[in-house]
């Protein structure tokens, strides 16, 4: 098993983090307003992680996150990813929703339609974008709940961060009024 490394950058959306082995980004943190709560929350999910210098596929993925944040269209599905140790219904739920493109969203239960499972596994689906290792590149944010809804998001700022990286992408979807008014 490679060394895990990581790095925590800018965006204009705040700092975000990377870490990543040999095979590929095996964690991904969503914006927080400082490099050291990205940096804690990183590490929260990869203790053994050490500060590295990314390779050139690594900076390659950073510089289009910051691409992102400025809101041009991106698309991560030629990043990769190390998700050993993930349960493998996830990783075929992560599969599937890579495949939902810049300004597109889908449901839990058309993800579980689309791998050729009931409505009952919308659920399951739920938890694995809640488990996702890398949202954003595995976009996560592009999954709603039945109808159309927000769902739910559990990266820092909830669903109000998962509406306003849906508005980079010219998507919008109704929020409840009581949600988190946190930045990005």
């Amino acid at each position: 098993m490679s060394a895990l490394r990581f790095a925590v950058f800018e965006t204009a959306g705040g700092f975000c983090g990377v870490v990543w082995s040999d095979a590929g980004v095996a964690r991904f943190q969503l914006p927080t307003r400082s490099a050291e709560a990205t940096e804690r929350l990183l590490l929260r999910r990869a203790p053994d992680a050490e500060p590295g210098q990314p390779p050139a596929e690594v900076a390659a993925a950073i510089e289009a996150v910051r691409r992102y944040f400025e809101g041009e269209e991106t698309d991560f599905s030629d990043v990769a990813l190390d998700l050993r140790g993930q349960d493998p219904f996830f990783r075929r739920v992560y599969d599937a929703a890579r495949g939902v493109g810049w300004g597109r969203t889908t449901t839990y239960g058309a993800l579980a339609k689309e791998l050729g499972e009931g409505p009952e596994t919308a659920r399951e689906i739920g938890q694995a974008m809640a488990k996702n290792p890398v949202a954003l590149i595995i976009p996560c944010h592009r999954v709603l709940a039945a109808g159309g809804k927000i769902g739910g998001f559990s990266a820092p700022g909830g669903t109000a961060s998962k509406s306003r990286m849906l508005a980079l992408e010219g998507v919008h979807v109704e929020t409840e009024p009581s949600q988190s008014s946190l930045p990005l």
